[in-house]
């Protein structure tokens, strides 16, 4: 049996910041002292040795699809929140490509009640900016603002300008943000992926930069005349970040994420897979390397993963017929510090200000490890090496581009308040 009272000792734990040794109580779901060398009720408390492991707060995903209601055989609630808890995930917010789409108070309580019954993590839904994602009429933006993080219509652009600069206006007078799916049709057209050397060495239909770029740029204007709150979904191109760099500069609220195949992959590492079919594309190292510095610099706030399951059905027709997306949550933060902390482009503190702070910082979502803070973090081995195998996965999504890779970073247990999850076993609530 789990009790109530547990004691993690010797952990290094990242708290304001800072990584430090340090021990962690917690008592009933809550965190009731930091600090190294705690005293504590023997006779009551599961003590848990930590030494040579990290403590880390839960990480927030700002960007995900869990595809319940209306997609269940791809995803649900209760699949997707423990593809969460794999991923040392206690925060995420979840995107509203759903049947029905929460375009209205009614459609959004159907989620609501789903994640209410279901979730075993935090899960801050978006509403759609449009009406059934058509773009065509806005979303019913100020009834739904109580009860969801912001709004998108992720999985489209919304290519509008008037309808768009309706969104905006009303979003900010809710305070509520918008976050962009960037996307052109009318210049992606059928394009599978990046316009470049791939694409012209296959005989590809590819997508060009500027299918991305051009919205990102109206999205800006617009969001400097309403002084709305415009997150940029997934950049993936060189432009992109200097138009969103720009922006900063100039003292909008612009806020931007990307994803881990866009900083750790490039066209050049495509295969004929499904693994590799998703949207925006794999682009050029050149805009790589841009994800990068922007990485360095702060022009990127937070890494989301972007995580779409899809059925094996689905993603099983190369990379010409399958459909685009990913999963990503269960393989993202080994990844991240495999091939970014381990190969000193950024430190490990770095790396989770991108996946805490920032996320709480900008939407208001996110753990921590303080005194009266709810008990949700991970412990994680960093010096031990595993293999991704999809095939292990508690997502139904089993298609990644990282599936086989060695990386650093086993998670031994996470703790969602008084939930307790043991690698792959979930133990019993108290």
């Amino acid at each position: 049996m789990i009790r109530s009272n547990m004691i993690f000792k010797n952990g290094i734990i990242y708290k304001d910041r800072i990584l430090q040794p340090s021990d962690v109580l917690v008592e009933d779901g809550k965190i009731i002292n930091v600090g190294y060398n705690l005293d504590f009720d023997v006779e009551n408390t599961e003590v848990i040795n930590c030494t040579g492991k990290y403590i880390l707060p839960g990480f927030s995903d700002v960007h995900v699809h869990f595809r319940e209601p209306g997609y269940e055989y791809k995803e649900t609630i209760k699949t997707g929140s423990m593809a969460a808890i794999s991923g040392g995930y206690s925060n995420v917010c979840t995107m509203p490509n759903l049947n029905p789409v929460p375009d209205s108070l009614e459609h959004l309580n159907i989620q609501l009640e789903k994640i209410n019954e279901d979730s075993v993590v935090n899960i801050h839904p978006f509403g759609s900016i449009t009406k059934d994602e058509k773009g065509l009429e806005v979303s019913e933006i100020e009834d739904m603002a109580a009860y969801v993080i912001g709004y998108s219509d992720d999985g489209f652009g919304v290519e509008n300008d008037e309808i768009m600069y309706e969104a905006m206006e009303r979003a900010a007078k809710v305070g509520k943000p918008i976050a962009g799916h960037c996307e052109v049709k009318s210049i992606t057209g059928n394009g599978i992926i990046n316009n470049g050397t791939y694409s012209k060495m296959h005989n590809l239909l590819d997508i060009s930069n500027l299918s991305e770029y051009l919205e990102v740029e109206r999205n800006i204007e617009i969001a400097k005349k309403t002084g709305c709150h415009f997150h940029v979904c997934h950049a993936s191109t060189s432009e992109t970040i200097a138009l969103v760099r720009e922006a900063k500069e100039g003292g909008l609220n612009i806020t931007c994420e990307t994803a881990p195949q866009y900083l750790l992959l490039s066209e050049m590492d495509m295969k004929d897979d499904g693994r590799y079919r998703f949207q925006p594309p794999l682009r050029s190292l050149r805009d790589r390397m841009a994800l990068l510095d922007a990485l360095i610099d702060g022009t990127i706030d937070v890494i989301a993963t972007d995580h779409a399951p899809h059925s094996y059905e689905e993603k099983s027709k190369g990379i010409r017929g399958s459909l685009n997306g990913i999963v990503g949550l269960e393989c993202a933060f080994p990844m991240l510090y495999t091939y970014l902390v381990k190969q000193k482009i950024i430190d490990l503190k770095r790396l989770l200000q991108f996946l805490t702070d920032n996320p709480k910082a900008l939407f208001g979502v996110g753990s921590e490890i303080s005194v009266g803070a709810p008990a949700e973090f991970s412990i994680w081995d960093l010096d031990e090496v595993t293999k991704i195998n999809a095939e292990e996965f508690e997502s139904k999504g089993k298609f990644t581009p990282f599936d086989g890779k060695d990386v650093y970073g086993v998670r031994k247990l996470t703790l969602m308040r008084r939930n307790r999850y043991d690698n792959k076993k979930k133990l019993a609530t108290n």
